[in-house]
Order: structure tokens, then C-alpha cells, then sequence
């Protein structure tokens, strides 16, 4: 059941899982591609300070979520591994104290090659993190110095080698249809991962973002979309041939071994954002809240010290609804419960009823009276399909 509040926003009967996502925003170098918030310290950085600030973000949130169990942490950037392992021991520590952890909560770090050192990474282990994302993006020198990266083919190797020595659920993330990649370096990059026994992989298309190095100079010699769709398919189906489950757009993962913190977010789940520039989603009784940190780490620190570490907040309103949930769960490849759309908007399953008529007759989706899931067509033309739930919430 649901309802809506006198101000007309929705109503939950039954509250989300909850995760917490920490943003870590300084970076050695920012890569031409990335559109996250990361900042390159040019005069260093105090982080211990940093991870004062992140707790006293914590408690700011502890009253819109107090009681609900955290089901994972994910530590991003950014590029967390440059934090210290005390650092990253106090840090969660500090969590534990202010909120209650599930005994199986997935605590992830990501890291880069560039940053790895055996003895770190014992120490991350050691502090809880349980679950290490390696931003490996490609083996070959080339397509690593186009990228911008920091590292070289033979750093990355040594990082999944530290990594494997001391954690068991290793995430590598790659891209492919980069400057001047043939589908065989694609497929070569690919193999090479799998070589190393991982359990979760990542398989990203280049994009070119707005506010990125690449979106001013944009690489003259990118493959073109005949070529990248043959990438993509034949990374599907090595990853298919090797055992993994394709579980949502860009993300595949041995049986038993999905991430749970992204599912969480592709499930419409809640999350805390702490950290510059870090968002968050929250869900109560009176509706759900959209949050954004301050961006710049200067900023963010003065807000924090001040006791307002938000930049914006609002409430969802009914009619954008559709839309959100439906960017996320129509990522997931398998599809999902019916029931999800009520129990995680609000919403009665009528006012999105025209447009799943409309996906449905496109061949953009398949259902039941249980399951919804997106076809293959409907995987490749995701924004076409999406646009179909725009302002839906009106009905």
C-alpha cells in the first residue's frame, strides 16, 4: 500500500534497503575521460581531517535513517587508495560506532593500480574491507596512455596479483572502444583479466562526457559504432563462455558474486552520500529526498565544520517517478518484480500502464504478471526505452 502526504509527494508503507557510499575526491591525475568530482591535490591533502569531516557528515543523516542497518559501504573517488590504511581504519570504525553494520555487509574500496603496495593492502583487509574494485580500464601501454592513466600494462598485472593475495571478491573494471582498439586487443584486454580468476568484471563503452578533457579533444581515431557493437557482443559472449551472468548493463559476475551494493542502487534502494560531491537517496514514510554534498573539498570541509555539509535536498516529485525508477531497473538485464515499482515509489503500477503498452508493442520489453525484463532490443536502445516513462507520475 502507499500514500500520499498533504503536500502531495508519495508515501512508502515499507522502507528500502539501506547502503552508504563515502566519495573520496582526490585523484593523482584526472583522467581526459572522467566526469566524477576528483581534484588533483596540489599541495597535498590532511586525511585525516578528511575522515573527521566524513563522520561528522555521518551523524548529520543519522536522524533521517536512525534504526535502518547498513547493508554495504562503497568507497569511491576519486581514488580511496590513497588513503592510508589507519585512515580507512578509523574511518570505519567511526561507521560501526554510529550505525548498525549487518554481520555480511559488502564493504568495497576502489583502488588504482598506480597506488597499490603489498603492505596497504593488508592493512585494508585488515580494517574490513572485504570487496577491492580495480579500475584496470586496459593491459596495453597505448590505450593506457590515451586514456590518460597513470600506470602502465605490468602495474596493473602486479596490483590484481597484491589484490588476490589478500582479497577473495575482486572487481576489474575495463573499457573498450577506446582510441585506436581493434576487437582483438579488446578481446585480448578481456582475456587477460579472466586469466586471474576474478569474480566480478566490469566492461565500460567509452563515452565522451560533457566537462571532460575528452569532450574539448576529443581522440580523432575512436572505432566506429559498427565496430563497437562488435565489441560489445563478443565481450558478452566470452564472458558468457567463461561462466559469468551479464546481471545489468555493464556488469558481469561469477554465480553468487554480484556486487550488492550497485544492485542496491539498481534496485531503487536508499543510500547515504557522504564525502565532496557525494549524492544520496533517501526514503521515508513522507517520500523520497535527493541530496548532493558539496563538490569542491574546500567547500565541503568549511560546510561540514558549519554543520551544513548539504548543498541541495529536495523531494522527488510523483510525476519524475517512473522515469528514476525505471533508469535503474531496466538496467538490469534479468528484469525485476513487478511488484518493486509500488513498494519502492509509492505509486500504483496504473500510472506507468501506457507507457509498458507502448514498450511492449516496440519490442522494448517482455513481461508477465510478475516479471518485467528489457529484450535485447530493449538493452541496446535503453534511452528509447526510458523516454517512454518520462512524467508518467502525472497520471
Amino acid at each position: 500500500m502507499s500514500a500520499l502526504g498533504l503536500d502531495g509527494q508519495v508515501g512508502l508503507k515499507e522502507l528500502p534497503p539501506l547502503s552508504l557510499y563515502i566519495h573520496f575526491p582526490w585523484c593523482v591525475r584526472k583522467c581526459p575521460y572522467c566526469d566524477f568530482n576528483s581534484h588533483e591535490p596540489k599541495s597535498g591533502f590532511d586525511e585525516m581531517a578528511y575522515v573527521d569531516a566524513l563522520l561528522r557528515d555521518l551523524e548529520f543523516s543519522l536522524p533521517e535513517v536512525w534504526g535502518r542497518p547498513l547493508n554495504s559501504i562503497f568507497m569511491g573517488g576519486g581514488t580511496p587508495s590513497l588513503f592510508s590504511p589507519l585512515a580507512m581504519d578509523a574511518l570505519l570504525a567511526g561507521v560501526r560506532a554510529r550505525m548498525r553494520l549487518q554481520p555480511d555487509a559488502e564493504i568495497t574500496m576502489e583502488a588504482n593500480p598506480g597506488t597499490f603496495e603489498a603492505e596497504r593492502f593488508r592493512g585494508y583487509r585488515e580494517a574490513g574491507i572485504n570487496r577491492l574494485s580495480i579500475g584496470i580500464q586496459s593491459f596495453k601501454p597505448a590505450h593506457l596512455q590515451a586514456l590518460g592513466r597513470i600506470h602502465d600494462g605490468e602495474e596493473a598485472r602486479r596490483a590484481i596479483d597484491i589484490a588476490l593475495s589478500h582479497f577473495d571478491n575482486v572487481n576489474l573494471d575495463l573499457m573498450y572502444a577506446l582510441p585506436g582498439q581493434t576487437l582483438d586487443e579488446a578481446l585480448a584486454d578481456l582475456d587477460t583479466a579472466l586469466s586471474y580468476g576474478i569474480t566480478h568484471l566490469s566492461a565500460y563503452h567509452l563515452t565522451i562526457e560533457p566537462n571532460t578533457l575528452f569532450a574539448v579533444e576529443t581522440p580523432r581515431n575512436l572505432p566506429d559504432d559498427e565496430v563497437s557493437a562488435d565489441m560489445q557482443e563478443a565481450i558478452e559472449a566470452r564472458l558468457a563462455a567463461a561462466g559469468f551472468e551479464h546481471y545489468e548493463t555493464s556488469a558481469f559476475a561469477r554465480p553468487g558474486r554480484r556486487a550488492r551494493h550497485n544492485l542496491n542502487y539498481w534496485q531503487f534502494g536508499d543510500y547515504i552520500g557522504i564525502g565532496a560531491g557525494a549524492h544520496g537517496k533517501i526514503s521515508s514514510h513522507a517520500g523520497i529526498v535527493r541530496q548532493m554534498r558539496y563538490k569542491q573539498p574546500a567547500a565541503y570541509l568549511q560546510a561540514v565544520a558549519e554543520g551544513k555539509p548539504l548543498q541541495s535536498s529536495r523531494k522527488v516529485g510523483r510525476e519524475e517517478l517512473p522515469f528514476e525508477f525505471m533508469m535503474n531497473l531496466l538496467r538490469l538485464t534479468e528484469g525485476f518484480e513487478l511488484r518493486l515499482f509500488q513498494e519502492r515509489t509509492g505509486l500504483p503500477l496504473s500510472v506507468i500502464q501506457s507507457a509498458l503498452t507502448q514498450a511492449e508493442a516496440q519490442g522494448l520489453i517482455a513481461r508477465d504478471a510478475v516479471m518485467l525484463r528489457p529484450t535485447l532490443k530493449g538493452q541496446r536502445f535503453l534511452n528509447d526505452l526510458l523516454t517512454l516513462f518520462l512524467k508518467e507520475g502525472d497520471e
